[in-house]
Parts: structure tokens; sequence; C-alpha cells
């Protein structure tokens, strides 16, 4: 069980955070980037999850640049409402938010990123501008960044039916950086990872996904 905190970011904007640590010494620190939804109690147990792997792991709630404390239900209303902060907040406050997250574990040793859905495209960011090494699932905003390279390794993961992010996308993505692993998981839509939502969840796509994940993290910063 994880603990909830306040980072001041470089705007000295104070935002929310969930920490979650691990039972020994730490093999390094991950930053979990948020959906659309906030820090909800699925990427609170994501946190945890990496926490159980060895890593200290945090979650800054990049929504509480806008209103604080949002948890939005997995449905039209939620997703409408989760989309409007998601723009009003905009990524280089959320890469501004990863920033102070991993300064504030930076004892745990290298830091790296893993994001989803809007966080997903928030960890991608995260390598490029922060030159943090990260593992993506399902960012449909990256082709927004194509056009900048890599400052540190990171792989990308797709759901091979996911309507937000089309084939073309996908490759497109490939051309841009070549040497970036892009997995693509056969019967998934988006968020196959998110398993408190029956719908999205794919439990074999999301255990290789995190195995993957885990091998990016023990090779650059365990």
């Amino acid at each position: 069980m994880g603990e909830r905190l306040k980072l001041n970011t470089a705007g000295m904007h104070c935002i929310g955070a969930y920490l979650a640590k691990p039972a020994g010494k730490p093999r390094g620190g991950i930053v979990v980037a948020q959906e659309i939804f906030g820090v909800n109690a699925h990427i609170r147990a994501v946190a945890d999850c990496y926490a159980g792997y060895g890593y200290t792991a945090i979650a800054p709630a990049f929504f509480d640049f806008a209103e604080n404390d949002v948890e939005l239900a997995y449905d039209k209303t939620g997703m409408a409402r989760g989309k409007e902060l998601a723009l009003e907040v905009g990524m280089d406050r959320a890469v501004e938010a990863v920033a102070s997250a991993a300064e504030s574990i930076a004892s745990s040793g290298k830091i790296g990123v893993v994001g989803y859905c809007w966080g997903g495209t928030v960890a991608l960011r995260a390598a490029q501008v922060l030159a943090l090494p990260a593992s993506s699932y399902y960012g449909a905003r990256n082709v927004g960044f194509l056009d900048e390279p890599l400052k540190a390794p990171a792989i990308f993961h797709f759901g091979a039916d996911d309507p937000s992010i089309p084939p073309e996308a996908i490759a497109k993505q490939r051309a841009a950086w070549p040497n970036a692993p892009i997995y693509v998981y056969a019967n998934c839509g988006h968020a196959f990872n998110r398993d408190v939502d029956a719908h999205a969840h794919n439990a074999a796509a999301a255990k290789l996904a995190l195995e993957r994940t885990l091998a990016l993290f023990a090779e650059h910063l365990a």
C-alpha cells in the first residue's frame, strides 16, 4: 500500500502524487504516467505492482494543475471530462510533473517512465525531453511528436484493433524511430492493460507487455 504526497513542480504549482515503495533497497525508480481518468485505483495499483518488482514508483496527479483529486469513471462522461482536463493541462505541464516526480525519487537510483493512453504519450515525451527510459502504452498522441529524436531507450505497445491508433500511425512511428521496439498485440483494442475494465483488458497481452517493460527497466535502471 502506497501513500499520497505533494510535489512542487518547476512552475511552483503543488500537485498530488501517489508513492509506492519496495520492500527492500530500490532497484531504481519509475514514474507512472496516468490515463485521462486521473490517479485512480487502477493507476495506484500499477504503481503498487512496480513497487512489488523492487522499484520506487510514483504517479503524479497531472490533473491537479486544473482540478484537485480527479478520479473519473470509465464511461462517456468520464472520457469527455478527461479529454477536457488533458487539453487544459497540456503536454508540457505533464512532462514538467514527470520531471518533478523523478527528482523526488532520485535517491532510488536511475529513473524510468511508464505511461498509458495520454500518459503513453507523456512517457514518449519524457524520453525525448527528459532523456528518461520509457515504456509507452497505446499513446494515440504520439504521432504529433514524430519529428523529434528519442534521447533515451523507449519501447511502445499498441493493440492491433485499437481504433484510435490505426496501422498507418504505427507505421509512421516505426519509420520515425526504426531502432525503438514497437509491439502490436493481437485481439487487443485500446487500454488492454486496464484490468479493472473487462471490455478493454487482455490478460495475456498485459502480462507480455509488463514482462517487456520490466526487461527494459532491468537493463537501463537496475
